[in-house]
């Protein structure tokens, strides 16, 4: 027999998740897995999640959590879970910056953020569980709910809609605790059968480890789906990643290093590319060229953790970003498979090296669908 939980489908940015109320869910984390890899449709060994609602992609199979909070700095609680497409995994090891573009108009539509029917905009102050951190949303509302229309793009989205303002507080730390976990603004790492690597391995909103393309003789403007299918290329980018990852002390070995974090990404300078949609880009339309990888694929946008830690990384001297993007303001233009996407950053000086006081961008949501998802009860037994 089927059970019925609530939740509603939701777009944030380039992304899409299952987002859930936490009051509607089993408070035991091995029964909410069990039923989240069953809604998205996961594991499937043909990668395409026709049995649930992932779509295949590591940007179409996720599941956010929103519930109130009981800190003074923050309304809501942001919970995030990375389902593996081909592997029975829920991954709680990074947050979603796209996703959290949702969590706030979703927390007003739940009533867990009181908005009067004459506000024209409203703040949702937000605590990101898997990062540790606070992020605040601004979006247009009207008659006490979020306005999805508007005229603002994203790359990557077809389409206008309502501008979110994403805010990430502190943001330096969010995986490993410290900004430059290594210390430095560039390290070399020794990679089997390749040899030694320069990157900079940088902690805000997500940790990344940034390299050159031109070191793999790449440019950072190829497209996605031709990165994906080099498998050579493929396996040495794990590699890098895995390295980067020990190197930064999320992981005692390569073996242990998980799936969703760190990310990865090559760095190109600004150079013309031909978007997803067709698009040309001329070279002074960005800054640098990103080509970003999130569970084992080359993202088709960039993750929006992964810019924002582009736009601190830009702002420390010394590293990568910095040294090719060399900003003149704190705005980065990033580069993308989907265009160009704006990304502002401040970076301060404290007693022990950079400090990262802010990250943000600009995205759109929309709440595509809203009712229940069906599971097996088997799946809940034991529940709590």
């Amino acid at each position: 027999m089927a059970e019925r939980l609530r939740a509603a489908f939701y777009r944030g940015g380039t992304s899409k998740a299952v987002v859930f109320n936490g009051a509607d869910l089993p408070k035991d984390q091995s029964v909410r897995n069990r039923i989240f890899l069953h809604v998205l449709g996961s594991p499937d060994p043909y990668g395409r999640q026709l049995n649930g609602m992932g779509g295949g992609l590591s940007s179409l199979s996720k599941v956010v959590i929103v519930e109130p909070s009981s800190r003074d700095d923050a309304d809501v609680e942001y919970t995030f879970v990375q389902i593996a497409v081909d592997e029975p995994v829920a991954d709680y090891g990074s947050a979603c910056g796209n996703m959290s573009s949702c969590v706030g108009p979703f927390a007003v539509e739940e009533g867990m953020v009181p908005v009067a029917a004459d506000q024209n905009e409203a703040l949702v102050r937000i605590y990101s569980t898997n990062t540790d951190s606070i992020y605040h949303a601004r979006f247009p509302v009207c008659d006490g709910h979020p306005v999805e229309d508007g005229s603002f793009e994203i790359p990557g989205v077809s389409g206008a809609g309502a501008k979110v303002t994403i805010d990430f507080l502190a943001p330096g730390g969010a995986g490993t605790g410290t900004l430059l976990p290594t210390g430095n603004g560039v390290d070399v790492l020794q990679i089997d059968g390749f040899g030694a690597l320069e990157v900079s391995l940088i902690d805000a909103a997500n940790p990344v480890v940034f390299f050159r393309a031109a070191d793999l003789n790449k440019t950072a403007t190829e497209p996605p789906q031709d990165l994906d299918g080099d498998p050579e290329f493929m396996a040495l980018i794990e590699q890098i990643r895995a390295a980067g990852a020990v190197a930064m002390g999320m992981a005692s070995s390569v073996g242990d290093v998980k799936r969703s974090s760190p990310k990865v990404a090559m760095l190109g300078a600004p150079k013309a590319f031909t978007a997803l949609d067709g698009r040309a880009h001329g070279p002074g339309s960005h800054d640098v060229n990103v080509r970003l990888v999130s569970m084992g694929n080359f993202h088709r946008a960039i993750t929006l953790t992964g810019a924002m830690c582009a736009a601190v990384a830009a702002q420390i001297p010394g590293t990568l970003v910095q040294k090719i993007a060399q900003p003149a303001t704190q705005d980065l233009r990033i580069g993308n498979p989907s265009g160009n996407l704006p990304t502002i950053a401040n970076v301060e000086t404290g007693p022990t090296g950079p400090m990262a006081i802010s990250a943000g961008t600009f995205r759109t949501q929309r709440r595509l669908m809203e009712g229940a998802v069906l599971y097996p009860a088997e799946l809940a037994e034991g529940a709590l």
